[in-house]
């Protein structure tokens, strides 16, 4: 088997023992429940809370509140809360959550691959 070259900036260094783009990107959304909440959130402009819950089968309201609060945290999801009675509050990816898609649907792609070669 022929080894591949790869260019990085890293070497052969280990990647743990600096700053990696990679890792640095898995640590925002590599959790269970983030990718799938963020995946549902770029198929609809904007979700309410309730309506994701029923997108993203199996999450619990705990995990859910998490997930948004971190994605949140991490400027890729926008929480617009609405004066109303009741309360009103939906979620929506931000400009960096939407740029963060065409690296989403890379990885969706690759993995299909994956999933076809090892059927």
């Amino acid at each position: 088997m022929k080894q591949v070259e790869y260019a990085s900036e890293f070497g052969k260094k280990n990647i743990y023992g600096g700053k990696c783009p990679i890792l640095y990107a898995l640590d925002i959304i590599g959790q269970k429940w983030k990718l799938p909440v963020l995946w549902h959130l770029m198929e609809d402009e904007k979700l309410h809370y309730n309506e994701l819950k029923r997108k993203v089968g199996g999450i619990t309201n705990t995990m859910l509140t998490k997930s948004l609060r971190e994605l949140e945290m991490a400027r890729l999801v926008l929480r617009c809360s609405y004066d109303t009675v009741p309360p009103s509050v939906d979620y929506r990816l931000t400009e960096r959550g939407r740029a963060l898609i065409p690296a989403l649907n890379g990885l969706y792609n690759w993995g299909k691959e994956q999933m076809e070669i090892n059927k």
